[in-house]
């Protein structure tokens, strides 16, 4: 029995991609808020970027390789990404904090689909600024 090649299944293709950027855009908002001289960016931020980036990573590599339980680690990267997505839209005046918030949007829309989870976003959730706007 011939074994399906992950990068071939679109949908696949699709949220792995979708994953490794969310994995990269939290890593370098992590940064951005650790360079900045205020300190409005307190350890529940930092803590959730960080994991944020980790189960990202975590459902990339599960889905790069096959593993058969992809769906479980999709529906925590989408739970994860959500309450990342939340809490880096209360920085209102940072572009790179609202960039973030738009990708992991993005990504646990793809880990929601991927899991085959019922669970329905809210158009509120689905709303994406265009680039560049500040709220």
């Amino acid at each position: 029995m011939a074994t399906r090649d992950p990068m071939q299944d679109s949908d696949l293709a699709h949220c792995i991609k979708n994953c490794f950027a969310c994995h990269r855009v939290c890593l370098e908002t992590l940064h951005h808020c650790l360079s900045q001289k205020s300190t409005h960016f307190q350890g529940k931020n930092l803590e959730l970027l960080q994991m944020c980036a980790e189960s990202c990573l975590l459902s990339a590599r599960m889905m790069v390789a096959d593993l058969e339980f992809h769906h479980q680690s999709c529906e925590l990267c989408f739970e994860v990404c959500l309450a990342c997505a939340d809490e880096c839209e209360r920085f209102t005046e940072d572009p790179e904090m609202l960039r973030c918030a738009d990708v992991c949007r993005t990504c646990a829309e793809s880990c929601r689909a991927m899991a085959g989870m019922t669970v329905k976003v809210s158009a509120s959730e689905r709303v994406q600024r265009p680039r560049g706007t500040v709220q």
